[in-house]
C-alpha cells in the first residue's frame, strides 16, 4: 500500500516538474517577439499545447501513459487555476474547462496527424496564428523548431524528467 502511494507521489512530482519545464519553454520571449505569436492568453495556451504535444508524444512512445496522464492532469489543474485567477467562478467553470479540453485535444490531434513539415506548419498557422494572413513564415519556422525539438526529445529520458527541447528558434 505504501509503495503504491509512494509511486503516485513520485509520478505527481515528476509530472509537475515536466509541466514546469514545458511551461517555461512555452513562455520564452522569442516566440512572442521573434515569431509574432500573440502575447495573449490564447497565444500562451497555443504554445503550451504545442510543447505539451512534444512531451506527451515522447512519454507515449516510452510506454509511460500513466505519466502522460499525470502531466495532462497537472496541465488542466493549471488551466483551472488560471481561469479562477482571471475571475471565473464556479458557475460556468465546467463549460469553460470542456471548451479548453476540446481546444487542447484538437491541437494535439492536428499536430499528431500532420504528415510532413508543410502539414505541421499549416496546423500551426491555423491554431497558433488563428489562420491570420501574413504568418506563413513564422508558422514554418515554428514547425521547424517543433521538428528539431522532437529530435532533441528523442535523445532525452523524458520519463525520468529529462526535457531537452534543443535551441530556441533564432538562437
Amino acid at each position: 500500500m505504501l509503495n503504491a502511494w509512494r509511486k503516485r507521489t513520485e509520478r505527481k512530482q515528476l509530472a509537475e516538474r515536466l509541466c514546469a519545464d514545458l511551461g517555461s519553454r512555452a513562455r520564452a520571449p522569442v516566440f512572442f517577439r521573434g515569431l509574432g505569436v500573440p502575447d495573449t492568453i490564447d497565444g500562451r495556451f497555443d504554445l503550451l499545447a504545442l510543447h505539451a504535444w512534444l512531451v506527451l508524444e515522447r512519454l507515449e512512445l516510452a510506454g509511460r501513459r500513466d505519466l502522460a496522464q499525470a502531466v495532462t492532469d497537472r496541465l488542466f489543474t493549471g488551466f483551472d487555476e488560471g481561469l479562477r485567477d482571471l475571475g471565473a467562478g464556479d458557475m460556468g467553470m465546467s463549460r469553460r474547462m470542456k471548451k479548453l479540453g476540446s481546444a487542447f485535444y484538437g491541437r494535439l490531434e492536428a499536430y499528431r496527424d500532420a504528415a510532413d513539415d508543410a502539414a505541421l506548419a499549416s496546423a500551426i498557422a491555423r491554431n497558433v496564428f488563428r489562420g491570420e494572413a501574413g504568418h506563413d513564415e513564422a508558422a514554418r519556422l515554428l514547425a521547424l523548431y517543433a521538428k528539431m525539438a522532437r529530435v532533441h526529445l528523442s535523445g532525452a529520458d523524458v520519463a525520468q524528467g529529462d526535457v531537452e527541447f534543443g535551441p530556441l528558434p533564432n538562437d
